[in-house]
């Protein structure tokens, strides 16, 4: 298994294994294979990670960055994570995730926050914190990791890409 930076001939295999990740998931919107493009196009794809085995792409973890209260903090959002459907519960999403946040902190980044299941995302040290919020999801959904300095308060808005 190989970690590494997206490529750019990788885009069209990290659109499959993210339609595919998010196809019938109860809490999808259809639009996940969409965001990193858009992300991409827009210049805003921070960091974008692929795990590889024999040549294909099996998971895809973005990076990008998020406003808190309107403002550049240095924070970033972790989104979308896809692990092709025949490769997950392996840990492979995991590893991406460690290897990304990882990297952030090298990067001088000053948190990062994520949308997602907490029985998941909490084992990187993700938290709840009703101080951080996005407004269009429940608080208990909407965790974050801080690197550097105290944890902002505000609201939390994504590139207007995950409205794709």
């Amino acid at each position: 298994m190989i970690l590494r930076p997206e490529a750019p001939a990788d885009a069209a295999a990290i659109r499959s294994v993210t339609a595919a990740a998010f196809a019938g998931a109860p809490h999808a919107s259809g639009t996940e294979a969409a965001i990193p493009d858009a992300l991409r196009d827009a210049g805003a794809l921070t960091l974008s990670l692929v795990a590889e085995e024999a040549g294909q792409v099996l998971c895809h973890v973005a990076f990008s960055p998020v406003l808190i209260n309107g403002q550049d903090l240095g924070w970033l959002g972790l989104g979308p994570l896809s692990v092709a459907p025949e490769h997950q519960r392996r840990g492979i999403g995991g590893r991406l995730v460690a290897a990304g946040l990882e990297r952030l902190r090298a990067g001088g980044a000053a948190g990062c926050v994520v949308l997602g299941d907490p029985d998941y995302y909490t084992r990187f040290g993700f938290l709840a914190d009703p101080r951080l919020r996005y407004p269009a999801a429940p608080a208990r959904y909407f965790l974050h990791i801080a690197f550097a300095g105290p944890v902002p308060q505000g609201v939390v808005a994504y590139h207007p890409a995950f409205g794709a």
